[in-house]
């Protein structure tokens, strides 16, 4: 059964973009039904039960739009001629290669202060021996990639590692591209600024286009985790999609088929993303 009361509250039943939608397809269909009609000669009586038909039509088709809008949980759009999957789901589970989001320093301990154990980021350190950790942290640190992307070295952090990457920079580790997305302060919390989340995702979508080698790449709601923003602007997930998707589409990269872009979001975020929207901007 459908509960109406949390579609409520995702996509509002007079919602813009369904609005649109629906005038589009309703001027079709009046269109075709004005030729059909030219020159029939109809008689009074039929003509009300006509025009109950046609509002009984109008009030399913509106209907039907919003209740497909609120039940959508995956799209598929095209965006620089790559095909990009959305839709909600475990990244772990996905084929491909995988994102993971660490801070600007790529820290690998998790202690619940500089990594928490709940975030992607823990959750992938801690599938990981100690061992795996400790050839990871050697090979990070000697890589001639990430070399060239140090912009700071931290001498008076306490805690963790030294070397502060450029935001955006990645790792390939495995089947997984472990990707700087987050500043730190002094007190090893996450922030960012606006324009660094931009500059980020820009950076971001060009180091993808180096390290995918024609593989499918899966992609996480980048940001949900990161609570500061320096300029106390309160970011939607909503939000933060259509910034991806944008910086996707100014990046002008390209996913060679048959690989694809996934962007795998997390189930707990299902009242919160409009996908009927995001097909409707980039679809």
């Amino acid at each position: 059964m459908l509960n109406f009361v949390n579609m409520s509250k995702k996509v509002n039943f007079f919602d813009l973009y369904i609005r649109k939608k629906f005038y589009t397809i309703l001027s079709i269909i009046s269109t075709i039904e004005t030729f059909i009609l030219i020159g029939i000669n109809i008689e009074t009586s039929y003509k009300i039960e006509a025009l109950c038909f046609n509002l009984l039509f109008i009030v399913v088709l509106y209907l039907g739009l919003w209740i497909k809008a609120n039940t959508l949980n995956n799209i598929s759009i095209t965006i620089n001629r790559s095909r990009i999957d959305i839709g909600f789901g475990n990244i772990f589970d996905k084929k491909g290669l995988k994102v993971i989001a660490f801070n600007e320093y790529f820290d690998t301990i998790v202690d619940n202060i500089i990594v928490s154990e709940n975030t992607l980021n823990g959750k992938y350190l801690n599938i990981l021996s100690d061992d795996d950790i400790k050839k990871l942290n050697n090979t990070m640190a000697h890589d001639h990639h990430l070399k060239k992307n140090i912009v700071d070295v931290n001498k008076k952090r306490k805690q963790g590692k030294k070397n502060k990457y450029k935001l955006g920079s990645i790792y390939k580790h495995g089947e997984f591209l472990l990707t700087a997305f987050s500043r730190f302060d002094d007190n090893d919390r996450a922030y960012l600024y606006i324009s660094d989340l931009i500059l980020c995702l820009l950076n971001f979508w060009d180091e993808i286009d180096i390290k995918n080698s024609g593989h499918t790449v899966c992609v996480p709601l980048l940001g949900t985790g990161i609570t500061r923003l320096k300029e106390y602007i309160d970011i939607s997930e909503q939000e933060l999609l259509e910034i991806i998707l944008w910086t996707l589409k100014i990046s002008r990269i390209k996913i060679t088929h048959p690989a694809r872009l996934c962007i795998v979001i997390h189930p707990d975020k299902i009242e919160k993303i409009n996908l009927h929207k995001i097909k409707y901007l980039f679809g």
